[in-house]
């Protein structure tokens, strides 16, 4: 007799991760401005997927979390690395109930990143965002311009 195990590997569409963030991948479809094929936009909503998201070209950029169905959001961090550059970053956060016809603000934030000093810029913010179809985050990774590249380690949702 040959033992028969009905089993199921993953979040099992509960829409949440062990942690009980949101499972991105199971509930919103992304959209980014641009990414470099080595660094794509799982990299930072999904873990183990990656150490971080890279943008393909320099200058400000969007992600954009579609949900599905409504989402109650309670918690927003996010994770942001710089160790080669000393620059200045500004990121904001928005959200709509309305599938994105209109956005209201969470946080605009600047942050200096220095090689020698900060090198890790690390936010959590607790909101109550009821019925939220769709979250975006915008960077600037340099607000001087230049030739900087925008990421994202880490973007959690609770």
């Amino acid at each position: 007799m040959t033992n028969s195990l009905r089993k199921s590997v993953g979040t099992g569409g509960s829409g949440e991760t062990e942690a009980g963030w949101l499972a991105i991948e199971d509930l919103a479809h992304v959209v980014v401005t641009s990414e470099d094929p080595d660094a794509p936009i799982e990299a930072a909503l999904i873990e183990g997927a990656g150490s971080r998201w890279r943008a393909a070209a320099p200058g400000a950029q969007s992600i954009r979390i579609r949900f599905d169905r409504p989402q109650d959001i309670h918690l927003i961090h996010v994770v942001f690395e710089e160790t080669e550059h000393a620059r200045v970053q500004e990121f904001s956060l928005e959200w709509s109930n309305d599938d994105g016809r209109t956005f209201q603000p969470i946080i605009r934030q600047q942050f200096s990143f220095s090689p020698s000093g900060a090198t890790r810029e690390a936010e959590s913010y607790r909101v109550n965002l009821s019925a939220s179809t769709e979250l975006r985050l915008h960077v600037v990774p340099e607000i001087s311009g230049g030739s900087h590249v925008a990421t994202l380690t880490r973007l959690r949702i609770r």
